[in-house]
């Protein structure tokens, strides 16, 4: 712990903030009477900043070094934190999330270049467990600060921009000396679709999905009465059905064939929102969500999964990096896709959606099952719970196992 404390210290006060500012905004824009296309918009400007935001973090850190990045990129997610409150207009939240996506995946960039030559090879299956924990934890506590509102919405914009700051204390303050970071290997999109096409498909549709629930769910939830700690609550029981499911799922896909249990997954998750619009108490709503949770956030680190089976070890780094431009292009996507939708059939729509794209999923893994042979590349790699951070983490799991 003691190499790492810092930079776990730093993950998740930076969680707790950037995770409450995320639900704060679209329960926000919806009191502003921002349209649900607007917000949708809106929410999909973080996701677009994170997909750029990959191609430009690692030469950021090089030019800047870890620590003076991780201060400068802190400070421009505080600032822009406090700007949503000042200047409330569509426009202007849009490119404000736009520039926090930027600067967040280069944040994320940071912490886990660092935690990857700080672990001991041996110890890495275990700093990346700790530090999955960490994430989740932070952002599922995060929902509960809501509580904390007292009626005026400047309140909470600036908890989260305290929490941010905090992050850059035990990062800053810290003697150990900054890993140096390699260039990003060049990739090869076009031959990781001819070989490991599902991989790619369920990383792209999984970001369909899981962009859907991040950007709109708060919203989702305020239009069915919700009060703000009861979104607040909504939010955490789904990322904790996440957290908790994942390891059984994956540790069963270890041992069978990855693709039918991937289809098992999508289609279960699928009839978990069809069964949303019929939840009859927010109890049972709450408790589908938990089950929906544990499902989908299941699914990108499935595809990973798949995607290092197929892989040799030199071309791990390379394929993660296009599975991750490829899961933030779909959560791009997803509010706005959401916000259109749920535009024209309602706040019901939002579940129709996610259903939808979460079929096309499972139909198109059993296409996969019955039509296409498995190319493998070395020993069956284990699967590791995880969430959409940097293409950094892949460097904490073992292939090997």
């Amino acid at each position: 712990m003691r190499p790492i404390g810092a930079i776990l210290g730093s993950v998740a006060l930076l969680q707790l903030g950037s995770g409450l500012l995320n639900t704060l905004l679209a329960v926000t824009a919806d009191g502003q009477k921002f349209s649900t296309i607007w917000i949708g918009f809106i929410m999909s400007g973080f996701f677009v900043g994170f997909a750029c935001g990959i191609f430009v973090s690692g030469r950021l850190i090089r030019r800047m070094g870890h620590i003076r990045t991780f201060a400068f990129c802190a400070a421009l997610c505080a600032t822009i934190a406090l700007l949503h409150v000042i200047w409330m207009n569509p426009w202007v939240w849009l490119l404000l999330r736009f520039c926090y996506g930027i600067a967040f995946v280069t944040l994320m960039t940071v912490t886990e270049s660092w935690l990857n030559t700080r672990a001991a090879r041996e110890e890495r299956g275990r700093v990346f467990a700790l530090y999955m924990v960490v994430n989740l934890g932070a952002i599922a506590l995060a929902q509960q600060l809501l509580r904390l509102n007292s009626g005026e919405v400047f309140v909470l914009f600036s908890l989260s921009a305290i929490l941010i700051c905090w992050a850059l204390l035990p990062i800053t303050i810290t003697s150990r000396s900054q890993p140096l970071i390699p260039d990003r290997v060049k990739s090869s999109l076009k031959k990781l679709i001819q070989f490991a096409p599902l991989a790619v498909a369920t990383s792209a549709l999984s970001g369909l999905a899981m962009g859907a629930f991040w950007g709109m769910a708060p919203l989702y939830a305020s239009k069915l009465g919700f009060g703000l700690s009861d979104v607040g609550l909504l939010m955490s029981i789904t990322i904790a059905g996440g957290a908790l499911l994942q390891i059984p799922i994956g540790r069963f896909s270890d041992t069978h064939d990855r693709r039918k249990v991937l289809i098992c997954v999508a289609a279960l998750a699928a009839v978990m929102c069809l069964i949303m619009p019929l939840a009859q108490s927010q109890k049972m709503l709450m408790t589908t969500f938990f089950v929906w949770g544990g499902l989908s956030f299941s699914l990108y680190p499935l595809g990973v999964a798949q995607l290092l089976d197929q892989l040799h070890p030199d071309e791990v780094v390379s394929g993660s990096t296009d599975m991750l431009v490829l899961h933030g292009a779909g959560s791009a996507l997803a509010p706005l896709f959401a916000g259109v939708i749920m535009n024209l059939v309602g706040t019901q729509g939002m579940p129709l959606y996610m259903a939808g794209i979460l079929f096309l999923l499972t139909g198109y893994a059993v296409y996969q099952v019955r039509h296409v042979s498995v190319l493998t590349a070395g020993e069956h790699a284990h699967f590791e719970p995880m969430m959409q951070t940097s293409h950094e983490i892949v460097g904490m799991i073992e292939k090997e196992g």
